[in-house]
């Protein structure tokens, strides 16, 4: 963790980051995360960057030790009606909208921040620079990872829990022979020109 300095240097800072921009199905989770600084917690970086295991221990540590955190969504049709970025903005206003105790400042992974009336600040790379955001992180990770297992079993053969919904060669492949299922972004590709290709055979 690098010693980045947020402008705010007090103690109700949520920290919020989202999992799930880029895969071809299933939602787009984020978490707020407020954390509470009489229990630290070890070993906070980028979800991406720690083993399944670590990560596990970690999101239980965090909801134990947090002041307060909560997991929010943007469902698939919300994706694909108002597009990746809109809808991963709503979700983020919908995480710390869901905190129990409203944060004095917000620090947010990434470049952009929702419309909202929070104090804010947009942190590139975040996740690897604030502990709140890395807290965030995990949390979102642990929480969409498990849902694209529970996937892998309502719609079997599209492999959701190991490649969870992201566009791999294997997923891809597996799109083109059973077409999408319920879960897949319409307006993303592969999906949207599958879509529109049966569309034609039927017509």
């Amino acid at each position: 963790m690098t010693g980045y300095q947020l402008r705010y240097r007090g103690k109700l800072l949520a920290g919020v980051d989202e999992v799930g921009r880029g895969p071809l199905a299933g939602d787009v989770v984020t978490a707020a995360v407020i954390l509470d600084p009489r229990k630290p917690v070890a070993g906070l970086a980028d979800s991406k960057k720690l083993s399944v295991n670590r990560r596990n221990q970690l999101a239980e540590e965090i909801r134990e030790k947090a002041l307060s955190w909560h997991v929010a969504r943007a469902s698939v049709d919300e994706i694909d009606k108002y597009n990746i970025l809109r809808a991963t903005l709503m979700a983020m206003v919908r995480a710390v909208d869901g905190l129990t105790l409203k944060p004095e400042y917000v620090a947010v992974d990434g470049n952009r921040l929702p419309d909202w009336e929070y104090a804010a600040e947009a942190v590139v790379g975040g996740d690897d620079k604030v502990p709140a955001i890395s807290a965030a992180s995990i949390l979102a990770k642990v929480c969409r990872d498990a849902e694209m297992c529970l996937a892998e079993q309502a719609f079997p053969g599209y492999g959701f829990a190991s490649h969870k919904g992201y566009g791999t060669r294997a997923h891809r492949e597996a799109i083109v022979l059973l077409g999408p299922c319920l879960i897949h972004r319409k307006s993303f590709e592969p999906v949207k020109s599958l879509l529109s290709a049966r569309q034609d055979v039927l017509t």
